[in-house]
């Protein structure tokens, strides 16, 4: 290892530690595409993750991917963790949304975003977001029963595969699903009483709420973009949905926001696409490895 990487290593296991003696917790970053073979390179790190504690806090920032390949991550996390923390610095869209949402705590700030849920699917060699396509498939539709479609609307019409959309539509009804699945079980765990009313909280209203910010997310209606970022404050007002801030918590949002930003130096420098840090591990992958000088 270079001088310089050494001394980066060094400064970011520092962080790293700081902010476990803070939240108490063994902490996991993943900057990465949501894509295999992540699942099994985490797999790998937990396991070789010595003294661990009860929980787990996980740095995440990623532009999103195949929610299956969240759905699995999750599945091995919880095989070792009791509780899991997450914290959202930058950004953590669409499959990572849906991955951060399997977290009994949510930690943003005012920049920190995630975005909607909207599936990745594989066709013809490149991911597309499904929700666009059913969105227009529908709209196409609409317009049809209504008399009102255009020539070249009814040709593009045809040209929709009605088995790539029922993929898209099943996409999208996984990650609601899984979304629902896991708010109900780790989010809302500890939600006993209705705030106003002070009513005991069953499992179906967990659900039921759950469900319905799956639905939320989902509607392209009302992001309009895949890329759209939706921020804390619109996911605690709109969605209802707790957030801590960074700085409720004494020392958490200068050790974050100190880590993230030399690590996203180092990554831009290094030209990494995918980076695991941990107290016993720093695995970073570049798209095509640079030759020694």
């Amino acid at each position: 290892m270079k001088p310089l990487d050494d001394y980066i290593k060094k400064q970011l296991d520092a962080h790293l530690l700081r902010t476990e003696e803070i939240l108490k917790v063994d902490m996991l970053t993943i900057i990465s595409p949501f894509l295999s073979p992540l699942e099994s390179r985490i797999k790998s790190v937990l396991e070789n993750l010595k003294d661990r504690r009860s929980n787990l806090g996980i740095i995440i920032d990623t532009d999103g991917g195949l929610v299956e390949v969240a759905e699995r991550i999750v599945y091995t996390i919880r095989q070792y963790y009791k509780e899991v923390y997450f914290l959202v610095p930058n950004k953590a869209m669409s499959a990572g949304t849906v991955f951060v949402m399997s977290g009994d705590k949510i930690f943003m700030d005012y920049f920190s975003c995630l975005g909607p849920i909207d599936p990745q699917i594989l066709v013809e060699g490149r991911y597309i977001p499904a929700l666009s396509y059913l969105n227009q498939f529908e709209r196409l539709i609409e317009k049809s029963e209504k008399g009102e479609l255009t020539t070249a609307e009814f040709a593009l019409l045809n040209k929709l595969d009605l088995g790539e959309l029922y993929q898209f539509e099943q996409a999208r009804e996984l990650s609601i699903e899984l979304l629902e699945k896991w708010l109900s079980t780790y989010k809302f765990k500890n939600w006993i009483k209705t705030k106003t009313r002070k009513k005991n909280v069953t499992t179906y209203m967990k659900k039921r709420r759950a469900h319905k910010i799956g639905r939320l997310l989902s509607d392209m209606k009302r992001w309009h973009t895949h890329g759209r970022g939706i921020n804390m404050q619109t996911l605690r007002d709109e969605l209802e949905l707790k957030i801590e801030d960074f700085n409720s918590v004494e020392g958490l949002s200068e050790e974050i926001k100190s880590y993230f930003e030399l690590v996203q130096d180092y990554i831009t420098r290094e030209e990494y696409i995918l980076l695991l840090h941990t107290r016993e591990e720093f695995y970073g992958y570049q798209i095509s490895p640079r030759s020694a000088p």
